[in-house]
């Protein structure tokens, strides 16, 4: 979903009137796919995992002084995928290492505990994507940590065939997540923030390793650690409306919704005023929840497009997310990414799956608003609304047809931002090669993130196999930078999302450690 797609208006309403809402549906209860009954919104703390905590022989923790050989940053699914594909390939007997020992590695994670997108585990939202895009099954069936294996040591296998799906729930899909992480969760530091990753002894020839440093979320501790190779897997950072005020208690991103909502609104009979702002997938199922969660609530979800439009899951366009889509994609010039990458939004972006859009349908909607300002008003939120004319996009709003609503509560579902790497590299800017002048420039890192040094400008930008290009000669084959989903603009939708990550994760295994 674009990070400004907050434009239009639906209501939770059964009548057309202006834009109050009426009565909305009765909120209900949702099961667990174990039977377990779970909260609406907080699922923060269920515990979904049956089985006992096991973890993976062949990675183990090393002392903190040691010189690891791969530092993971983050220790979401595009790490865990990583672990995951260093045990199955130790596991099918290749040498990570020319002496035959296991590789010493280490994951520096800001989260207390693993958890995958905490704030969007809602009852009865399912998955986007088939299971069988897990983190091992496209790589090897085989593997221990696929989906259905999952499934098998819950004694669950059964029960889900007899749903007849490809699409889990996704509180279901993020404790496979979970289930995996526990092989590997001795590995990783929790409740760190790195923030910075520099390369060691620069003036002494080619870069052989990497410090990182990070801060301990409670204590503000600093720490460091050395690797010859780090890999950035930091994840997306919330993107706010620039109109938004930079800080308010009432008014938050949907990646924090599940975790907070129980607390801002605690009770559900409170007859709340409640604004939703995107037009996604994200933006869609808050609006649902917070009118089943609160039948009393008004709910509007304001939006740039007219209307929300279906998502494009069909096959011919689904082949996008293939993992051999990557080799056909990236030799093509920054124009053609970029022109490619803006027809295909329609797959991941300000969409909608078509069985929500048809469920919300039964409510009123009323098209082409646009938000001019949002001030606070004491607890409450005051928002000037106006019709988006077809001269919109020379600015003009009509300031007759103003209209004002005082909310509760704003929800943002617009996106995130994946530039954390570029600030994290600073210390490595001067090892980068120049850029070059007067190229055509392009968002989303289609041709690189530019950066000015005191040498100069110069530019990020990542190989086929995902490795950062240091200028030639400053850091040798043996040590290295890797990026995971932030390389959209060179490698396709594919690289934020999970569709991927079971042959991503082993490419970069392959390319990190060789063959031995």
């Amino acid at each position: 979903m674009s990070p400004h797609s907050e434009e239009v208006m639906l209501t939770s309403n059964g009548v057309a009137d202006n834009l109050l809402s009426g009565n909305a549906v009765t909120p209900s209860t949702s099961n667990g796919s174990n039977g377990q009954p779970i909260d609406e919104c907080n699922t923060t703390n269920h515990k979904f995992v049956n089985g006992t905590a096991e973890s993976s022989p062949y990675l183990s923790p090393a002392p903190h002084n040691s010189e690891y050989d791969l530092i993971c940053v983050g220790f979401g699914p595009a790490s865990l995928a990583i672990a995951v594909a260093m045990h199955d390939a130790i596991a099918a007997g290749k040498k990570l290492l020319a002496d035959g020992s296991y590789p010493k590695v280490l994951f520096i994670e800001k989260q207390s505990q693993f958890a995958w997108h905490s704030g969007m585990l809602l009852p009865g939202a399912k998955m986007q994507i088939s299971f069988i895009k897990d983190l091992a099954t496209l790589r090897d069936p085989r593997s221990e940590f696929t989906f259905l294996n999952y499934l098998h040591r819950q004694d669950r296998l059964v029960d889900f065939t007899n749903l007849s799906t490809f699409l889990p729930a996704r509180v279901e899909y993020e404790d496979y997540l979970r289930w995996c992480s526990s092989f590997f969760d001795r590995l990783v530091q929790f409740g760190e923030q790195v923030l910075s990753v520099s390369p060691d002894d620069a003036s002494k020839g080619p870069v052989r390793s990497f410090t990182v440093q990070s801060q301990d979320m409670a204590t503000r501790q600093s720490r460091t650690y050395r690797g010859r190779h780090v890999l950035v897997a930091a994840g997306g950072q919330p993107s706010m409306p620039k109109i938004f005020p930079l800080k308010h208690p009432r008014i938050i991103h949907s990646s924090q919704y599940a975790n907070v909502i129980g607390r801002l609104i605690p009770k559900t009979t409170t007859p709340c005023r409640v604004v939703v702002v995107g037009a996604g997938q994200s933006a869609a199922e808050i609006f649902n929840n917070v009118s089943s969660r609160y039948p009393n609530s008004r709910t509007y979800l304001v939006m740039r497009p007219e209307f929300l439009r279906p998502s494009d899951d069909s096959p011919f366009v689904n082949t996008v997310f293939n993992p051999e889509f990557v080799d056909s994609l990236y030799p093509k010039s920054a124009k053609y990414r970029n022109n490619f990458l803006a027809e295909a939004r329609a797959t991941n972006y300000g969409v909608v799956r078509l069985e929500l859009i048809e469920a919300l349908y039964e409510r009123i909607i009323i098209g082409g608003k646009h938000i001019t300002s949002i001030e606070p008003r004491g607890e409450t939120l005051e928002l000037k609304i106006q019709n988006i004319q077809d001269s919109v996009l020379d600015g003009f709003v009509d300031a007759a047809d103003e209209e004002i609503i005082e909310a509760d509560l704003v929800i943002a579902a617009t996106g995130y931002q994946r530039n954390a790497h570029v600030g994290m590299l600073k210390d490595a800017w001067n090892l980068l090669p120049k850029a070059a002048p007067n190229g055509l420039e392009f968002s989303k890192g289609i041709s690189g993130w530019n950066v000015e040094t005191e040498q100069g400008e110069r530019k990020i930008a990542v190989g086929r196999n995902y490795r950062v290009k240091f200028a030639p000669g400053t850091v040798t084959d043996e040590a290295g930078v890797w990026l995971q989903g932030c390389c959209e603009g060179t490698h396709g939708l594919s690289d934020t999302l999970l569709s991927v990550l079971a042959t991503r994760s082993g490419e970069i295994v392959d390319n990190i450690f060789g063959s031995h």
